[in-house]
């Protein structure tokens, strides 16, 4: 049991979350995996861990999600979300910076889907954070590590709800800074575009990598940021997209 590490992580039915659950299993952890399909608990099984069926949204679905793996194995030493709507691109992207022909929708957007993305994006990981942080500091320490987008820091007309992602950023900041005396730490990684989104080669070749990135590669950049070798990294936003985006900071 000395050994035991458990990764307690949403939104892992499939893409980007279903990697990162993978890479976390083949890194040695005992996975606790939800999403609002069936998908999550198939995938747990394959992995050796638990499965449970329900949504980032609903407070008593993630505190039963916490009491099942503490049931299981008697701790949780990383935490990660996934969060999105979902969804595929039916065709390719055609650029990866500003397109002065996408005419989407902005201010058309309803009331409604801002406050959801609000929920989904930001307070649901308020929400575990305040269920698995009393946890962590008990047991010693654990990370926290959300899976953000590059579109927060550089935002783009396709993607506008991930503006509200800087609020997320802005948490994971103060959350670090109040715990990290309690080696507890929470860090964003900032996907690029995936194997599962397609790209005009216009798009492809303003990809420095030329390429999208693998649901493996952004997996083992979780891995690494819920490691003990990345406790010292605290409040941060890690960008993973092939060196896409342009700015220095």
């Amino acid at each position: 049991m000395a050994d035991l590490r458990v990764a307690l992580m949403t939104g892992t039915g499939q893409g980007i979350g279903k990697g990162c659950a993978i890479e976390m299993a083949k890194a040695g952890y005992k996975v606790s995996l939800m999403s609002p399909s069936t998908r999550s608990k198939e995938l747990a099984k394959e992995l050796g861990g638990i499965g449970h069926q329900g949504s980032v949204l609903d407070t008593a679905d993630l505190q039963a999600m916490v009491d099942a793996t503490l049931k299981e194995y008697g701790r949780i030493d990383a935490v990660v979300s996934n969060m999105g709507h979902g969804g595929s691109v039916p065709e390719a992207i055609k650029t990866v910076g500003f397109d002065p022909d996408f005419d989407g929708p902005l201010l058309e957007l309803p009331d409604e889907l801002w406050h959801e993305s609000l929920d989904m994006y930001v307070l649901n990981v308020v929400k575990l954070a305040r269920i698995v942080t009393p946890i962590m500091i008990e047991q010693g320490g654990g990370s926290f590590v959300n899976i953000s987008s590059m579109n927060t820091v550089e935002p783009r007309a396709p993607y506008p709800m991930s503006m509200l992602r800087g609020a997320l950023h802005s948490f994971a900041k103060l959350f670090g800074d109040r715990y990290a005396r309690h080696n507890i730490n929470m860090n964003n990684l900032m996907p690029g575009f995936c194997e599962n989104v397609n790209l005009s080669d216009l798009a492809r070749r303003s990809i420095p990598a030329q390429r999208p990135a693998t649901f493996a590669e952004i997996g083992q950049a979780c891995v690494f940021l819920a490691s003990e070798g990345a406790r010292y990294i605290n409040g941060q936003n890690i960008l993973s997209d092939g060196g896409m985006n342009r700015a220095v900071r």
